[in-house]
């Protein structure tokens, strides 16, 4: 962090428990980084020491680039009643030249598809996650749309007229889900955090309110 003053990777909290220094011989020195993260993308210099001398190189360090892969929806192509059409595309952070990719659906492997997008059919259960080929343990997190959204009220029971209280709209999905309130077919408002807010409750407030949660 601070070429001046440079600190012992083993005695970086980010680092805890995840580094090793291996000496298996005179003259030679290996650090081992392992569960390796996007963060640990850097630039690693050493120095050494003995009883009267301590060296550290003024020449440029070892670089380091750790990938993160993700899959994004980058185009809505057609939707049907039970399927929709959409082209995927597999990002990583350093988008290496040449590289195959593997894509899963369901967790299975689609083994016909090996460039960086996939067009296909998807229904509303599926996940979809991508690999590069070689590297098939270490998945980008999985895209999926929004499970069946459950709603909670606070506070729960007999609501009391001039009080306050809200509606939240919960759904798990990745990319996380949009929600949008319904007060019978009335549109009340959209967002990201689900909540339907009240701050002095009316009689006219009842009614039958529905939300539905998007990605």
């Amino acid at each position: 962090m601070n070429p001046s003053q440079p600190e012992d990777l083993s005695k970086d909290s980010q680092y805890s428990g995840r580094v090793q220094v291996l000496e298996p011989e005179t003259g030679r020195s290996t650090l081992r980084i392992t569960n390796l993260r996007e963060s640990d993308s850097s630039e690693y210099h050493f120095k050494f020491k003995t009883r009267r001398f301590e060296w550290r190189s003024v020449l440029p360090g070892t670089t380091l680039t750790v990938t993160a892969l993700q899959v994004q929806v980058t185009r809505i192509i057609s939707v049907h009643q039970s399927q929709t059409e959409a082209e995927l595309k597999c990002l990583s952070s350093c988008s290496p030249a040449g590289r195959l990719y593997v894509w899963f659906k369901n967790q299975q492997r689609i083994r016909t598809q090996q460039t960086s997008t996939l067009t296909d059919n998807f229904s509303p259960g599926d996940t979809v996650s991508c690999a590069f080929s070689g590297h098939e343990d270490y998945r980008s997190p999985s895209v999926y749309p929004p499970k069946l959204p459950s709603v909670s009220v606070s506070p729960s029971g007999e609501i009391v007229e001039g009080s306050s209280g809200t509606l939240t709209c919960s759904s798990d999905a990745n990319p996380a889900a949009n929600y949008t309130w319904y007060k019978e077919n009335q549109t009340l408002s959209q967002g990201s955090d689900g909540v339907l807010a009240f701050i002095s409750i009316s009689f006219n407030n009842s009614g039958n309110y529905y939300c539905k949660s998007e990605n």
